[in-house]
């Protein structure tokens, strides 16, 4: 870009990602080349190929020009291109991170197209989009370009990569092949070409349409940079002429440069329509990436009040509203003004500023046109992760690819104020938050048909009551009653469409009765019943990394099972409980950190599907061993052991600490007695860390003969009162295992319900520990 702060700044990085080996669990980054190093690419031999994969479909969308927030907006005209660096070129992680602060991007219903902007002459020329961009773009309806980034000499360039990049082999374009089957292995749209690098010729610019003309072939979009000539100089044009006019002939779109006029761009408009293209195909560039919505815009030379729009829009790094921000807070409200205005009100543009906010002048479009529509106004980061309401991780995390279809209408609102709230969750990191009195929000724009068995479904917390509100394409409404929450947890409120059946939802919105102080975790419209997906397979640990004696990254891959929205991964912890470490659309996926609780030896990893309703399915799981550490054992064998009775003479509690079950009937501890006990001395107090019992059928007795209810319970001295650590009602399994934090000398299994008959039959109990 012409005279950019952001040039300088890129071409400066001098930090290269080290490519990861395939045996490593190493962090995964964006894919950025050179044109020489692109050929040498191909997604078997990249071990990070696989974690960059879009695995979400580009949704189709629609724009009802009835339903736009603004008089004043325009549906079907004027598009918005939007250039946005997320991170420095060699350092976009391919699936998130462990930090909340990102440019989470909440406006797509205002954009056609992002382009993930970067390069530079140290880092790579040529960038590739990551997985969380793409995932949530293609969600909202929105194209994805990479960059092929030229530099102007003073900023490295180097005239022969242009040159490495125009090779040509027969007929082929070697460079145009491999861009093609990096955007199709990724699932992205096409590439922003932006030439800045000085010594070409014609004959050069000649080659360059023939091979964007080449790529085009390939089914891949390319938007060009009004930079480089058709007689090969860079120079910028600021409008379509004849010196730039055949590449935009050979390409799907145009980047105009910052410095266009009005009477450029109305010429532009001319020259457009004289070769049988739309104006809108044209990208007006501004420039905000140092002054942000305070950027002086000539606005009626684009977008002219009540006229139609001369051309489209560029927006060159609207991502100062988060680099420029204090905090997150500060981030969304400047996101706000930038997008919807001084009112944070896309229907109330009224300022006397010169920036009205882009909602003055682009309708609002939707991609919910087809059901189910689940939100759970999970925004892509947070400072904490619930899963069905239930926390599942502590601290900061980003990953777009889990952030929902934001609102339509951010916000049109009377009498409440909504929120996106990040002090809780149903599911991820933000909910909806409404505080006020009685009033309305209108939220999404849809084109949802209600059918027989359409369900409406919300989960909600707090204080007040709700409604919510639906308005049919036919110009009828309803109004649904939630009520209000008892006052304790999430609670669900699932209503039954079917009086409406034939209708299609035009608009969805909720309304608050009195003093209301609500937060509403997730709101769905779907046929049916919750659909539960088909669990994963093969759960495998592709290479792990140590970051510390108790620390690990982890690569992990698996078969999908079947359609899913996306795939959580869990740790099972010693108590039980779960920790999430993270979701992807993808089959395989990066976990930067997994620490190590306590001397355990190993750690089970749980991966679940999650379909688009967030039904669950079971888990497939994997071990992660740690090694280094203290040895684990077994410290109940063979030690000594008393019980309340015992069945028979050879079946005395010493049996169920001998470590066989494979001695017959008789290798068990069994005990016909009203209380039902075995109490084992370990010899001294020692650390453990899980305890493990092995009932009837583990010996080959019948499954009905497995202990159903117990307890266990330790103390470090006879002189102590006995603590319960494990506490089981309805068991089944032949074998169950109980991880635990505890230290004590004695423990004690407590019958309480054995099987099928009146008999206790315990063919193992082991103290693991130290």
């Amino acid at each position: 870009m012409r005279v950019s702060a952001a040039l300088c700044l890129m071409a400066a990085m001098l930090v290269v990602a080290s490519p990861a080996r395939a045996d490593t669990g190493a962090q995964p980054y964006a894919s950025s080349w050179h044109p020489a190093t692109i050929l040498g690419w191909t997604a078997s031999a990249d071990p990070d190929a696989r974690f960059n994969r879009s695995r979400v479909p580009l949704q189709p969308r629609r724009s009802d020009p009835a339903l736009k927030a603004n008089a004043n907006a325009r549906a079907g005209e004027g598009r918005i291109a939007s250039l946005v660096s997320f991170a420095p070129t060699s350092n976009n992680p391919s699936q998130g991170s462990l930090d909340s602060s990102y440019y989470a991007f909440g406006h797509w219903q205002y954009i056609d197209s992002l382009v993930f902007w970067g390069g530079s002459a140290s880092e790579g020329l040529i960038l590739a989009p990551n997985a969380p961009v793409i995932d949530a773009a293609h969600r909202n309806g929105v194209k994805v370009y990479g960059t092929v980034f030229f530099p102007p000499t003073a900023y490295g360039g180097q005239y022969q990569w242009v040159r490495d990049f125009l090779v040509k082999q027969g007929s082929a374009y070697p460079v145009a092949d491999k861009l093609a089957e990096v955007a199709k292995h990724y699932g992205f749209e096409g590439w922003f070409i932006n030439q800045e690098t000085a010594g070409g010729s014609a004959a050069d610019a000649t080659e360059m349409r023939s091979l964007i003309t080449y790529l085009r072939g390939k089914g891949v979009e390319v938007m060009w940079y009004d930079a480089m000539t058709e007689s090969g100089p860079v120079s910028w044009q600021d409008q379509l002429n004849s010196a730039n006019d055949a590449f935009f002939a050979a390409s799907n779109s145009m980047f105009v440069d910052f410095g266009w006029t009005a009477s450029g761009l109305s010429s532009s408009r001319t020259n457009a329509r004289a070769l049988g293209r739309s104006e809108f195909d044209l990208y007006s560039g501004i420039d905000t990436e140092a002054g942000g919505y305070n950027t002086g815009v000539s606005w009626s030379a684009i977008f002219p009040d009540g006229a139609p729009h001369v051309t489209s829009l560029g927006l060159y790094r609207p991502e100062w509203t988060w680099k420029s921000s204090s905090g997150r807070a500060d981030s969304y409200t400047r996101e706000s003004r930038y997008w919807v205005g001084a009112n944070g009100d896309p229907s109330n543009t009224a300022t006397g500023s010169a920036w009205k906010g882009l909602a003055h002048y682009i309708a609002e479009s939707t991609p919910i046109t087809s059901k189910p529509f689940v939100t759970s106004f999970n925004a892509g980061h947070g400072d904490f992760h619930n899963s069905a309401g239930t926390r599942t991780r502590t601290g900061g995390w980003n990953n777009l690819s889990l952030q929902d279809v934001p609102p339509t209408y951010r916000w049109i609102a009377t009498g409440v104020t909504p929120s996106i709230d990040f002090g809780d969750a149903y599911e991820g990191g933000s909910s909806l938050r409404l505080t006020g009195s009685a009033g309305s929000v209108r939220l999404y724009q849809t084109h949802l048909p209600v059918t027989a068995d359409t369900k409406l479904s919300a989960v909600i917390k707090g204080s007040g009551s709700l409604q919510a509100r639906l308005s049919f394409t036919d110009g009828s409404s309803a109004t649904i009653t939630l009520g209000a929450p008892s006052g304790g947890g999430w609670e669900r409120r699932t209503i039954d469409l079917a009086p409406h059946a034939g209708k299609t939802v035009a608009q969805l919105g909720l309304q608050t009765t009195g003093t209301v102080d609500l937060r509403v975790g997730q709101l769905a419209l779907y046929d049916g019943t919750v659909d539960v997906p088909a669990a994963p397979t093969a759960l495998t640990v592709l290479g792990s990394t140590d970051v510390s004696a108790t620390s690990k990254s982890l690569r992990m891959g698996w078969s999908a099972g079947g359609a899913a929205r996306h795939h959580e991964l869990y740790r099972r912890n010693p108590d039980g409980t779960r920790t999430f470490l993270g979701a992807t659309p993808n089959d395989a996926f990066f976990v930067p950190r997994l620490d190590r609780v306590g001397t355990e030896t190993s750690t089970v990893i749980e991966v679940e599907a999650v379909s688009a309703e967030f039904g669950r399915s079971s888990a497939a799981t994997a071990t992660v061993t740690w090694a280094g550490g203290p040895s684990e054992n077994n410290l109940a064998l063979n030690r000594p052991a008393t019980a309340s009775g015992q069945c028979n003479t050879g079946e005395g509690p010493a049996k169920a600490v001998n470590g066989s079950v494979n001695g017959g009937n008789t290798d068990k501890w069994c005990t016909l007695t009203s209380a039902k006990w075995m109490e084992v001395d370990l010899g001294s107090a020692r650390p453990i860390t899980r305890f493990v019992v092995k009932h009837a059928q583990a010996g080959g007795e019948s499954p009905a003969w497995n202990t159903r209810d117990f307890t266990i319970q330790v103390r470090s001295a006879t002189s102590d009162a006995w603590s319960t650590a494990v506490t089981v009602t309805g068991n089944s399994a032949a074998t169950t295992t109980h991880p635990v934090s505890a230290t004590a000398r004695y423990v004690r299994l407590a019958i309480t319900s054995p099987g099928s008959d009146s008999a206790a039959r315990i063919y193992e109990l082991e103290a693991w520990g130290q």
